[in-house]
């Protein structure tokens, strides 16, 4: 009797082989794959577990990270104006250092170098409320990530990423979200990828997750050793996947099946 592994791998390779890709046209957002029901858990704020993070996110901001020290507030008091679009243009390259830094890595050089407490780690609950509250003064916006000379070199390598096979499935990305979006896979529509509405609430996970445990999950899910949280992999998939999502309004906090 096949193995389920090898059955999944023969359907999808055989799949793969004879679709020849959807028609190009402007991208469209996970949330349009989402069932009726799913669609009003993310539209209602009361509903939407994944304000949760935003409200955690209020207190971190006025939060004293060491005693008697400065807060998030203390430089951008009013969070509605100053961090409006902010979320919308990230990966960029900073200023500051000269080079990309996802919303995440800024947040946390934030914390690090200018209130002097410790960083908090990745998918820590302190750094998706954060980034949560800042990525929710842009809903609405579109994604406008900077395409420059600088940031060229990042846009190739993330979509070299997305593009190549691994893992004992020997999938890409694009595979799925590229090739097969809008397909059936297990009863659940693909997607085309995108990361406009991250942080989000995943039903699946029963929990939180950023843009960079999606990945995870999804190199995981296709049998491959997914980089690790902050790498320059998965910040060159950011800002690839930013690009490709251009125009795309920012839904954080986001619902996912």
């Amino acid at each position: 009797m096949m193995k389920p592994l090898l059955i999944l791998v023969g359907f999808l390779s055989g799949a793969v082989a004879a679709w020849a890709g959807p028609p190009d046209g402007p991208p469209v957002s996970g949330y349009q794959m989402m069932t009726p029901e799913t669609q009003q858990l993310q539209d209602d704020d009361f509903l939407n577990p994944a304000m949760f993070l935003v409200d955690r996110g209020i207190t971190l901001w006025g939060r004293e990270w060491t005693q008697g020290g400065a807060t998030c507030q203390s430089c951008h008091s009013d969070i509605a104006s100053d961090m409006a679009g902010v979320a919308a243009r990230y990966p960029r390259i900073d200023p500051v250092s000269g080079q990309m830094v996802s919303l995440e890595g800024k947040i946390i050089s934030e914390i690090a170098g200018r209130l002097g407490a410790p960083a908090p780690d990745y998918e820590s609950e302190d750094l998706l409320a954060l980034t949560a509250l800042i990525g929710f003064q842009s809903r609405g916006m579109p994604m406008n990530v900077a395409v420059t000379p600088d940031s060229g070199p990042w846009i190739a390598k993330g979509k070299e990423i997305f593009e190549t096979r691994r893992g004992q499935l020997n999938l890409s990305c694009a595979n799925c979200h590229q090739d097969h979006w809008g397909e059936k896979l297990r009863g659940d529509t693909l997607s085309q990828g995108h990361i406009n509405a991250f942080p989000v609430y995943r039903l699946t996970w029963s929990d939180f997750g950023s843009r960079q445990r999606m990945f995870t999950w999804c190199m995981e899910s296709i049998r491959s050793e997914p980089y690790a949280y902050g790498s320059e992999e998965f910040l060159a998939m950011e800002t690839y996947l930013a690009v490709r999502g251009a125009g795309l309004p920012i839904e954080t906090p986001g619902v996912r099946r």
